[in-house]
């Protein structure tokens, strides 16, 4: 029988596709989205009538969609955009299996949802190359990313923070000590995710910018060269060769949009993504791992012993479960299973480095 939860999954993606085109003042865009919303819909009607199930009375956008949904009126809808796509692949895979399973034809709309969303803007408009460029330029600079960076950070600082605070406490038996070294391990962690976050996002801006130069030098040179190129990668997308010719002649008329084009076709970067701010990254990542390493130091500042290690225990169980229910937002798994999986995991860190810590504290005492 058709999981429920892969209907589910249909709607939900419905329903977030319809925000997004109801909130996108691009109207080509918004268009695109609105018949991916439709196309959806449609693999929730096709699963459902297989199933002989009222898809209107029964399936209703899920808490998670919802969630999202307030998400992207909050920091803008590219948050939900970039959650939605990376989850693309996962549902495309859970739709293919389904369909094989119930011998339902597979109609090639369900593999890539990218090529779908080319295909409406090729056939809308016959500048196509220029609105590909713009809509994927729009989808790839989205924040879903940071949102996963926020969880992920925050998860960062309170499981390595709480093993860190259990395994002191267990060979002081929660005695003043273990503030002291929750704060320092919160603040070495912090300072080492912040300058890593820093590094990261600085090397890889001075690889791709390095790349970029090398591809203008080329452009500049060889620009014939570089036009048939083009041709040669919208023809690899599915164009036919005269419509790609065409493109590539138009597009190479300026050379400031032929290079971001050909910076994104041929070497797969943004250049949208090299404006974001190391700093800013480092900062973010220093607050995010605070936030989550304070909660199991928080009780030692007012009280010590089994008193702090329990409300210590339970504050981080409480942390972990709701870090565990906001990675469903990209994984779409079940809320439950997910925060208390991550329960489970966290405490079982923390126990493995209490006993350590004790029989440490016995053998020095």
């Amino acid at each position: 029988m058709m999981s429920n939860h892969a209907i589910q999954t249909e709607i939900d993606a419905s329903y977030l596709y319809q925000k997004l085109a109801d909130n996108e003042s691009d109207e080509l865009i918004a268009h695109v989205y609105a018949q991916m919303s439709a196309i959806e819909k449609s693999h929730a009607e096709a699963f459902a009538l297989k199933e002989n199930i009222n898809l209107e009375s029964i399936f209703k956008p899920s808490w998670r969609a919802k969630t999202l949904n307030t998400i992207g009126k909050i920091f803008g809808y590219d948050y939900v955009l970039g959650t939605l796509m990376d989850t693309e692949k996962s549902i495309s895979n859970a739709v293919i299996k389904t369909k094989k399973e119930h011998k339902l034809e597979l109609t090639g709309t369900e593999t890539n949802h990218v090529k779908i969303l080319r295909s409406i803007v090729e056939k809308d408009s016959k500048r196509a190359g220029a609105y590909i460029s713009k809509f994927e330029s729009r989808h790839r600079s989205v924040g879903g990313n940071a949102i996963r960076a926020a969880v992920l950070g925050g998860n960062d600082g309170l499981v390595s923070n709480f093993s860190l605070v259990m395994g002191i406490a267990g060979a002081t038996a929660g005695g003043s000590g273990v503030l002291i070294a929750g704060l320092a391990g919160m603040l070495a962690g912090a300072l080492s995710m912040s300058l890593g976050e820093w590094i990261s996002v600085k090397s890889s801006q001075e690889l791709y910018e390095n790349q970029m130069e090398i591809e203008m030098e080329e452009l500049e040179t060889n620009p014939e060269g570089e036009r048939q190129e083009l041709a040669l990668i919208y023809m690899t997308k599915g164009i036919e060769e005269k419509q790609a010719q065409a493109m590539a002649t138009e597009v190479m008329k300026d050379k400031t949009h032929a290079h971001e084009i050909l910076v994104k076709e041929e070497l797969g970067i943004n250049a949208e993504e090299l404006q974001g701010s190391a700093t800013e990254a480092a900062i973010y990542s220093f607050l995010l791992f605070t936030i989550g390493a304070i909660i199991p130091v928080l009780p030692f500042f007012f009280t010590t012993g089994f008193s702090a290690i329990a409300f210590s225990v339970a504050g981080s169980a409480v942390g972990l479960f709701i870090i565990g229910a906001a990675i469903t937002l990209f994984t779409g798994k079940n809320v439950w299973y997910s925060g208390f999986r991550q329960v489970f995991f966290g405490l079982a860190a923390a126990a493995i480095t209490y006993g350590i810590g004790h029989v440490v504290g016995i053998a020095i005492a």
